[in-house]
């Protein structure tokens, strides 16, 4: 099939993986697979010998259930491993300005690639792409405001503010032609940077950005908007009288529309955790990590970012569409398969056709490709792909 202006949409293949990535994630725009998860939970009970009977949701002892195995614990040895395996060092910038920026760096002689994540993330998340990557790059993964140790302010959580610091990071830190691939969100900003940067900003890769919704669009109608920012905001607004992880649980889309009877076991779980383990993030044993990995994230995460993409105000009065046409630089658009659930609402970054009017607004210098699946952390679960994607821009 023939995308706008010419663009060639290529589905991705998968092969069977081990680990399910990427199901509840906060970012700017999250996909999820809610049935897969729910079959998955469901089997957890089911093993457990807790299933109900008559069609009714299936009893949660008060002993809990029988625990995944060990690693599922300690899901981030595997990234703290391969950060370990390339070499990677954390270092800090101080700008002009005053403000800080956190990031890692993989040091070798190779051409420079700077890597901005998503929403509620860290510059670690990459850590699994980083053997791969730093094959063929001189890696620079940042920690975007108001996230890990760069600069927390309110006043920096906007997409120009945030992009036009990382144009002089390119300029002052790494210091030559580079090649700037973001994440969701970050993807956004990646494009800012490629289509406001100098001559030092050669090519961009968008995994799977919001175009067009985080401006509004259908946003009140996103997987996003309803599990992410609409809980962070009404927590804000909140007492606060238990932990963020024990609202999100008792409030999330998925949650509600899945497994409304498990919530407040799983919330009350949470809350246990946080109480029992100060200082540290939430587990949850009888879950997949991949349904709280995130909470580590969180730990270094100022909500007031959240805030900016629930009343929209991040774009900072900048137009998608010029800053997608302002592009002239080779790009790669890595767009995660549309989905929609059976109450319309997008479990998805962006529509198929919100992705190919992005793709054509940046004309014949983009390519466009697709996933087989919705996962939103693409440089995840496709892992090969998306380090094929870069390597593509390759001088």
């Amino acid at each position: 099939m023939t995308a706008a202006s010419g663009q060639t949409w290529m589905q991705i293949g998968t092969t069977a993986c081990t680990e399910t990535i990427g199901i509840w994630e906060v970012t700017v725009m999250k996909t999820v697979k809610i049935i897969a998860f729910a079959a998955c939970f469901m089997f957890v009970f089911a093993i457990a010998g807790c299933a109900g009977t008559n069609g009714e949701a299936p009893a949660i002892p008060a002993g809990g259930v029988p625990a995944l195995p060990a690693d599922n614990m300690n899901w981030f040895d595997k990234y703290e491993a391969a950060i370990q395996e390339t070499g990677a060092e954390e270092k800090q910038v101080t700008l002009p300005s005053g403000r800080v920026i956190n990031y890692g760096e993989v040091t070798n002689e190779k051409p420079a690639l700077l890597l901005i994540h998503g929403q509620m993330s860290i510059w670690e998340d990459y850590a699994l792409v980083l053997p791969a990557l730093s094959e063929n790059w001189h890696i620079y993964a940042v920690d975007v405001y108001g996230h890990g140790k760069s600069a927390h302010d309110e006043t920096l959580y906007y997409l120009d503010v945030n992009g036009d610091d990382l144009i002089w990071f390119i300029d002052h830190v790494i210091g030559e032609p580079t090649v700037v691939a973001g994440h969701s969100n970050g993807a956004i900003t990646a494009a800012y940077v490629a289509a406001s940067g100098d001559s030092n900003v050669i090519g961009a890769v968008l995994e799977d950005p919001p175009v067009f919704s985080t401006e509004g669009e259908n946003w009140e109608k996103s997987f996003s908007y309803l599990d992410t920012f609409k809980p962070l905001h009404e927590y804000d607004e909140s007492d606060r009288s238990e932990c963020w992880e024990a609202w999100y649980f008792r409030h999330c889309y998925w949650g509600q529309a899945y497994m409304k009877d498990f919530m407040p076991k799983i919330a009350d779980d949470a809350q246990k955790y946080h109480d029992e383990h100060p200082g540290e993030p939430v587990k949850i044993p009888y879950l997949p990590y991949s349904i709280w990995y995130v909470f580590q994230y969180a730990m270094e995460y100022d909500f007031a970012y959240g805030e900016h993409f629930y009343d929209l105000s991040w774009n900072h009065g900048l137009k998608h569409e010029e800053i997608l046409s302002a592009i002239q630089v080779p790009c790669i658009y890595i767009h995660a398969k549309e989905s929609v659930d059976q109450n319309g609402v997008y479990e998805c970054a962006a529509s198929r056709e919100q992705a190919e009017r992005a793709a054509s607004l940046i004309g014949d210098n983009c390519r466009l490709v697709e996933t087989d699946t919705n996962d939103h952390v693409i440089h995840s679960v496709h892992s090969g792909f998306y380090v094929e994607a870069v390597n593509s821009l390759l001088g």
